[in-house]
């Protein structure tokens, strides 16, 4: 029998991160987490695969960590996931974003081509690169125009990526990922701020739901669905990028009042707009062409919009009520 592939995941304890985590050791690989010593690590989203993959400790800040991973445990696959990956936080953290999210690819990129250029690898690129859209859908041509530290830095990221693939001829994809929520979210984005405020509410341990712009349109999946198709770019004989998302738009307001509904609710009884919660420059109509991704990786979504909704306010009141 052939030994087990082995990958390596930036971002592990992420949501992607851990997804991935599971497709890949469905898959039959030996898993690599990348995880920063520094940080106040939370493991909650791979406690239940946590025996099952290896941990070692590195930094998209610093190379030399990662030559020495790279080294040491021989992925044929890395999976960078790891960034400042939230946008309002970028508006603080300018810097810091582009020192993790833009030069921690340079850095990842160079310690494959240093430690072995045969390693295929995956950049998470993100539809905010598009920003101030110049035309809808957004497909893999659609210039960029970002519109935050985060999506300036996320540029970078993607054109780092094809540089070394084409300077060097490394198997190096991007996926432009649409937004892909799950219960696995973290509560700062404002999906599951809203399925976890739903979830309070009904429970009446809270009153209201402070929100931002109820009409910012965003290109919703599920994020398993997404990581699916990261491991099928990385399978492929030509390394290229792929836009992932489903095709549809939806509003704030209209995940608010489903996530309500869903619990019973009426969402209008409950949601308060904060102007502290509206960004400096918005994000007007993210929607993404996936055309290229379903014909060439024979990828599409397989959780609806609604059926999204649904299941990230019954994993929050599961969790909510468990607290209580």
């Amino acid at each position: 029998m052939a030994p087990a592939k082995t990958a390596l995941i930036t971002g592990i304890t992420g949501q992607d991160g851990s997804y991935l985590a599971e497709l890949l050791l469905e898959e039959g690989y030996q898993v690599v987490g990348m995880v920063r010593r520094s940080s106040t690590l939370n493991f909650e989203r791979i406690a239940h695969i946590q025996d099952h993959v290896t941990l070692v400790a590195g930094d998209l800040l610093d190379e030399v960590s990662m030559i020495g991973i790279l080294r040491e445990h021989k992925p044929c696959e890395v999976y960078n996931l790891a960034a400042q990956s939230f946008v309002q936080t970028s508006w603080s953290q300018p810097v810091f974003t582009g020192e993790s999210t833009a030069l921690g690819v340079t850095r990842m990129l160079d310690a494959i081509r240093i430690a072995d250029p045969e390693i295929r690898f995956y950049q998470a690129s993100s539809s905010e690169m598009f920003g101030k859209v110049v035309e809808v859908p957004q497909a893999e041509s659609t210039p960029f125009y970002p519109r935050s530290p985060y999506g300036v830095a996320k540029v970078y990221g993607h054109w780092i990526t094809v540089n070394y693939r084409e300077s060097y001829g490394m198997h190096a994809s991007s996926g432009i990922l649409f937004n892909h929520e799950s219960p696995r979210r973290g509560l700062e984005f404002v999906t599951r701020k809203i399925s976890h405020m739903v979830a309070r509410i009904a429970c009446g341990l809270e009153k209201k739901l402070p929100l931002g712009n109820l009409d910012a349109r965003r290109d919703w999946g599920f994020a398993p669905d997404y990581v699916r198709a990261m491991w099928l770019m990385v399978q492929q004989d030509e390394p290229d990028n792929y836009v992932v998302a489903t095709g549809e738009t939806h509003s704030v307001g209209e995940f608010c009042q489903l996530a309500f509904s869903h619990a019973g609710l009426d969402y209008q009884d409950y949601v308060e707009i904060d102007q502290r919660f509206i960004r400096p420059a918005e994000v007007d109509l993210l929607v993404g062409d996936a055309s290229k991704a379903e014909r060439v990786l024979g990828w599409k979504p397989e959780v609806s919009f609604e059926q999204l909704v649904a299941l990230m306010v019954d994993a929050d009141m599961e969790l909510v009520k468990s607290q209580l």
